[in-house]
């Protein structure tokens, strides 16, 4: 008897925590999902899935200890699955040596020891830190037309900007994306 109400004292304790979590980083993580993807219901399922996430961790008695970063991670980790998962356009699409390549083929692969996976590291968080730095309406057409796939003419729908404005946003966006990723692009040349 002793050990089922410690058990549920336990997971009563284990509820709240979830939930004062989940009320605190709310809106700093949907603002976080929000400024990467494009679709509104998509940016709600991959909060919901953050959630969900950490509810199963505490559940499967893993405890987060730093539950800030570890939503933070999780969400950037399911944001890169809904890019991978999107129909890529020919327009996103380079050709080298007559193969298509998408943008995340550039990065050195996450399984080819730790130094790639360091480099690719650095480099989605430099990419992440330029995105962040672009007004929103350029980040949310460069997020929209080279990450997510979507044309012009279906951003222009969504948006209710013109495709030239959408042209404009994207070309300022790659103008800022190219030279602040330049120098990183360079040392990694170097190694």
């Amino acid at each position: 008897m002793d050990e089922a109400l410690r058990k549920q004292w336990m997971m009563a304790q284990q509820d709240e925590r979830i939930s004062e979590a989940i009320e605190r980083e709310r809106p700093r993580l949907r603002n976080f999902i929000r400024k990467r993807v494009a679709d509104q219901s998509d940016a709600e399922d991959i909060l919901q899935e953050v959630f969900y996430e950490l509810v199963e961790a505490y559940r499967m008695m893993k405890p987060v200890e730093q539950v800030t970063a570890w939503l933070f991670r999780v969400a950037r980790n399911r944001i890169t699955d809904l890019f991978r998962s999107k129909k890529w356009e020919g327009s996103n699409e380079r050709t080298v040596d007559g193969e298509d390549l998408r943008w995340e083929e550039l990065l050195p692969s996450p399984d080819a020891g730790p130094e790639s996976a360091y480099a690719r590291s650095v480099l989605l968080e430099e990419m992440d830190a330029a995105l962040d730095e672009l007004p929103k309406e350029q980040r949310e057409v460069f997020v929209g037309h080279e990450l997510l796939g979507y044309s012009f003419k279906e951003l222009a729908e969504r948006t209710g900007a013109s495709v030239n404005t959408l042209l404009s946003r994207k070309h300022y966006a790659v103008l800022h994306l190219r030279e602040r990723l330049q120098a990183i692009y360079d040392d990694f040349r170097k190694e």
